[in-house]
């Protein structure tokens, strides 16, 4: 049985992407914890050697419940792209370089597409709870759909005005938060931890 999370307990999202943080927020704001960000704690971005996004999202849940001495949440996430064998995939930071500027990441994945036709693609999410004594619980979700270009819409992050999910006709970047957050993959792997790891019911009126 999965360890839980109870609620009035303090949680440590670790990540420093602003992006990440404003989504889980909004998906954590029902469930009655206290939440606080890696970087409000002053604590450091681990190195991400894994291979995959499950292992990334492990190192960082690890650290960052290490360096606090409590439960924390961390996100590996990216973009993946059929034509491209699956590139950024976890790689997708990386790709938006040390200014994190993902007009250029993406304008990296039109260029190396050129005039494929195959234009699938597809967002993971990899969600790890940590705790401090080493157990941790992962969970991944995705949502498969397909590249556009021009990038269209600036409601979103990273690659989210690209993205188009299948059977939708506007991208990431075009959809209100709430409206994307009912079918990400970020909030499909979500659904998995609460469902597994929070105890109690969601407070109707956070």
């Amino acid at each position: 049985m999965a360890r839980r999370i109870a609620p009035g307990q303090t949680l440590v999202l670790a990540s420093h992407n602003r992006g990440k943080l404003r989504e889980i927020t909004a998906l954590l704001r029902p469930h009655s914890v206290e939440l606080v960000s890696a970087g409000a704690l002053g604590l450091p971005e681990p190195a991400e050697t894994a291979p995959d996004f499950a292992g990334n999202a492990r190192i960082k849940a690890l650290a960052a419940a290490e360096g606090s001495g409590l439960p924390a949440l961390s996100d590996d996430s990216g973009f993946c792209v059929a034509a491209l064998g699956g590139q950024p995939g976890v790689f997708s930071a990386r790709w938006a370089g040390q200014a994190k500027d993902f007009d250029v990441a993406m304008g990296m994945v039109k260029d190396r597409l050129g005039d494929r036709r195959d234009r699938r693609a597809w967002f993971i999410a990899a969600l790890c709870l940590a705790w401090p004594d080493g157990h941790t619980e992962t969970f991944l979700g995705r949502i498969d759909g397909a590249v556009t270009w021009p990038p269209r819409g600036a409601k979103g992050f990273g690659y989210d005005p690209i993205f188009v999910p299948a059977g939708d006709h506007q991208t990431f970047g075009e959809m209100e938060p709430d409206q994307k957050h009912a079918i990400s993959h970020r909030a499909r792997a979500f659904a998995q931890v609460l469902a597994s790891c929070f105890a109690g019911r969601p407070d109707p009126h956070p």
